[in-house]
């Protein structure tokens, strides 16, 4: 057998991409995109992490003192949201751990997808309100309001609303679901 040929039997096209998944049964199905959601995570959580582990080092700079209440409000959500989503990208992997081989991956897997998407969803926040921070210490309100308007609107399409706009045909669904 060819190696496209072996591919197209597996499911995979050419470069390796999951293509159709007709021969996936339930279980692997939800093993496969259980993995996936983990791997994602796994993308995801550095990045939160480094900026968590920034904003708690501001305070103890010579210049934190120096913010005003407003300042000092906003940067407290953003460490509030860093640490939020922190907790939920986390938390999957935890679960998975403590539900190892109790047969509950599906329902993990909905619980995950959801923690993960309200922890982007934080993070977005957080990425938001550090921007605002630093560009109100840097060069004032105006801009502070302008740029950070401008990286969360940007951020709430490039990973809300984008997804939206995909096909829905591109997976189809096993029949029965």
């Amino acid at each position: 057998m060819r190696v496209d040929e072996e591919q197209a039997a597996d499911g995979q096209t050419e470069d390796g991409q999951a293509g159709s998944r007709r021969s996936e049964d339930h279980k692997e199905r939800i093993d496969r995109e259980l993995i996936e959601l983990l791997n994602e995570l796994r993308v995801a959580l550095p990045g939160v992490q480094v900026l968590l582990a920034f904003l708690l080092t501001v305070p103890f700079t010579q210049r934190f003192g120096s913010l005003d209440d407003q300042t000092r409000s906003v940067y407290f959500a953003a460490v509030v949201t860093a640490a939020i989503a922190s907790i939920l990208l986390i938390a999957p992997t935890v679960h998975h751990r403590m539900r190892f081989r109790k047969g509950s991956k599906e329902q993990l897997l909905h619980v995950a997808n959801w923690m993960a998407l309200a922890g982007t969803f934080a993070l977005a926040i957080s990425v938001g309100a550090v921007v605002w921070v630093i560009a109100e210490v840097t060069y004032g309100n105006a801009t502070a309001n302008l740029t950070a308007a401008l990286i969360g609107g940007f951020n709430i399409l490039l990973w809300f609303a984008a997804p939206l706009l995909y096909r829905d045909d591109d997976d189809p669904a096993p029949a029965g679901e």
